[in-house]
């Protein structure tokens, strides 16, 4: 089902993960939720992610209201990349979400080197 599909579907959730439901955009969104960043610094604070996924993530959060993308008239150009209002209301649910994590997260058993 495309994107635009789950947007139009009449389940709430669906609806949401349209929006939210990739590996990236959770992470995007908590990462802005106390800055404005340039597309450099979100590549140098979100590990492992590829600048490809990075600039795709940006827009289409753009596109859902959910990041303002700002140019500045500079030399050289500058882009930031903020929260909206509808962004800073998944603020919450990001950090119950970190908290979840830190509450059942268990570090994986390494397995015993044998040397």
């Amino acid at each position: 089902m495309k994107r635009t599909e789950f947007k139009s579907c009449s389940c709430a959730m669906q609806r949401s993960m349209a929006i939210l439901g990739t590996r990236w955009k959770p992470v995007i969104i908590y990462t802005l939720r106390d800055r404005k960043a340039r597309f450099g610094q979100l590549d140098a604070l979100i590990e492992n992610i590829s600048r490809k996924v990075l600039t795709s993530s940006l827009k289409e959060l753009e596109e859902d209201g959910v990041i303002l993308r700002e140019e500045y008239k500079e030399l050289p150009p500058r882009v930031e990349y903020s929260l909206t209002e509808k962004g800073k209301a998944l603020i919450p649910i990001m950090c119950q979400l970190a908290k979840w994590n830190e509450a059942y997260y268990e570090e994986p058993e390494l397995p015993e080197l044998i040397a």
